[in-house]
């Protein structure tokens, strides 16, 4: 099933200093798989293939299709990639790898990290045939600009606040400049990766970019929208696309499903052929039902709970520890996600994908390696509950993430054990959101987006700049964590000029997560993802990691779409 993915403002990510700059030198995207008209470096992707084949996801989205594609509000999962594409691409299972360019074919820092300069690609079209230009790239993120609640990274927001400090940005010829008052590289990944590319000569007509819905899409993207009810989207291939000889496959279909139940059964009937969400007993249920169906799912980021740190029981640090302690991370990997997540670790950090981060010897230091009942026990005592005083504790998710209620019935029950009573709180998706962004709630389980490194993650939920009081929408630290130590290593971070210093800082912010307990890292939440080889090849893979999997992976999913072909059609 899909998982919410809020986009956070002043949460950028930091890549690894190798790939962000810190230097004035020119990067060159990677691949040579041909040029355009100007010359311009073309990304190799998949050979010389005929076209043909289709492509059907079964993804569950919790709602009908609403046909709108405005891909700077809430629809990038339908928009952003298939429709409308970003300056380059950065595959965050690979953080020291040379972006791929898309619309851009190479980018410069300045020496101190604050302009930042791209080649813009030329002999691209918009989908309407007009010509696409530097100057659309400057009107996007002027835009942004232009109206606030569109800027959801920050990028227009004081370094003060948390954001990116952009001051201006600006078109000349082929180049596109921004300038930035303070070094901005931790934000590389936000600007390049993650905002999509608007076409000026439509966008300058809508009125309010906000309510735009957008529902006949002009974009320079490998697909454009056949058609579109509230059950079905229909990708067609842009016929002009940028790329040669791309996109292999001729349709999308993404089907709108309810619930995860028809999706699987989609799935494991063949009648789609990738999916991501999760599938209970996947190995009778799909893998079994033909030597064609795959998954690979690596892990990219953590599902934890979240106390309120403001308010209320977890307020209080001894219990916060307690519900630490108690917890038995494996049995509820092994019991709510039948495996198909691992067990989480109380530094935050993701294994074995972030390993060169980790803080191995703080972890085990600190008696959280493992469930320690005795100190659980322990330390709900001294927050004065035990199991003849019991502590009643709501912890709110999503209706419809059928693991996630698995795995909470596991924790119930393991709490139940040292004196707190858990009352589980399904909540409809926007229900939840609000109460998420808005702390309404004494503890809530949540899996943020993640990055191409721990930062990511850990500055969208522990930096207090992403705050706000408890009442008014934070777009991250939706604990209300304050810790003006922590707020600063994240500063360090993003002011370090080596890969080395950047682990020194994340390291050193993993042992405020275990003498804090600001999060509760519960399970490694996975990129799920199930494909066929019935027709289609090029899938990414363990062995050729060149994307995240899941299709609602924005842009990754344009990676995804363009190196897959159709075997019948060859």
């Amino acid at each position: 099933m899909r998982r919410t993915k809020l986009l956070a403002a002043g949460a950028a990510i930091g890549l690894a200093v190798t790939v962000a700059g810190c230097s004035s030198t020119q990067h060159v995207g990677s691949g040579s798989g041909g040029s355009n008209a100007s010359g311009n470096t073309v990304p190799a992707l998949s050979a010389n293939l005929k076209t043909g084949g289709t492509v059907t996801i079964a993804n569950e989205s919790g709602a009908t299709w609403n046909c709108q594609f405005n891909p700077l509000t809430t629809n990038q999962q339908e928009a952003a990639g298939f429709i409308y594409e970003s300056l380059l691409y950065i595959n965050p299972l690979q953080d020291t790898s040379t972006p791929t360019p898309l619309l851009a074919t190479s980018y410069a820092w300045n020496s101190s990290d604050t302009q930042l300069t791209f080649d813009v690609r030329s002999g691209v079209k918009w989908s309407d045939g007009t010509a696409f230009s530097a100057q659309d790239v400057a009107y996007t993120f002027n835009l942004l600009k232009a109206n606030s609640s569109l800027d959801t990274f920050a990028l227009w927001s004081a370094p003060s606040s948390g954001g990116a400090g952009l001051t201006s940005v600006s078109a000349s010829g082929d180049k596109v400049t921004m300038d930035f008052s303070a070094n901005a590289s931790v934000f590389f990944y936000d600007v390049a990766n993650m905002v999509p590319i608007v076409p000026e000569h439509i966008w300058k007509s809508v009125g309010n970019p906000t309510n735009y819905t957008d529902t006949k899409p002009v974009g320079t993207g490998p697909f454009t929208v056949g058609s579109c009810t509230a059950n079905n989207i229909k990708y067609t291939a842009n016929p002009t696309y940028w790329m040669p000889n791309e996109p292999h496959v001729q349709t999308v279909n993404y089907p709108a499903y309810l619930s995860n139940d028809p999706a699987n059964n989609d799935l494991a009937s063949g009648k789609a052929n990738w999916g991501g969400q999760y599938i209970p007993n996947i190995n009778s249920f799909y893998l079994a039902k033909s030597s064609n169906f795959h998954i690979w799912s690596p892990p990219v980021s953590n599902v934890s709970l979240i106390p309120n740190m403001q308010q209320g029981p977890t307020a209080n640090l001894n219990v916060r520890q307690a519900i630490a302690y108690a917890l038995d991370r494996a049995q509820i990997a092994a019991i709510g996600e039948q495996g198909e997540e691992t067990a989480a670790n109380q530094t935050g950090v993701v294994t074995p994908t972030f390993s060169a981060y980790l803080n191995s010897s703080a972890l085990a230091a600190s008696g959280y390696s493992s469930q320690n009942l005795t100190k659980a026990t322990a330390a709900l005592k001294d927050a004065g509950y035990s199991t003849s005083h019991p502590l009643s504790l709501t912890i709110k998710t999503v209706t419809g993430y059928t693991d996630w209620d698995a795995d909470l019935q596991v924790v119930k029950q393991e709490l139940a054990g040292i004196g707190i009573n858990v009352t589980v709180l399904d909540e409809a998706d926007n229900t939840f959101t609000s109460d998420l962004q808005n702390g309404n709630f004494q503890a809530i389980m949540y899996g943020p987006p993640g990055g191409p490194t721990p930062y990511y993650e850990l500055h969208l939920m522990l930096d207090s700049t992403n705050s706000q009081a408890i009442g008014s929408a934070a777009q991250g630290d939706y604990g209300r964590y304050k810790n003006a130590a922590v707020d600063q290593l994240f500063g360090d971070y993003a002011s370090a000029t080596s890969q080395s210093a950047q682990e020194d800082a994340i390291k050193q912010i993993e042992t405020y997560m275990i003498n804090d307990v600001p999060l509760i890292p519960v399970v490694q939440a996975v990129d799920w993802f199930q494909y066929s080889t019935a027709d289609l090849q090029g899938w990414p893979s363990a062995s050729n990691p060149y994307a995240q999997p899941a299709p609602w992976n924005y842009p990754d999913l344009e990676m995804v779409l363009l190196h897959l072909y159709s075997t019948s059609a060859q």
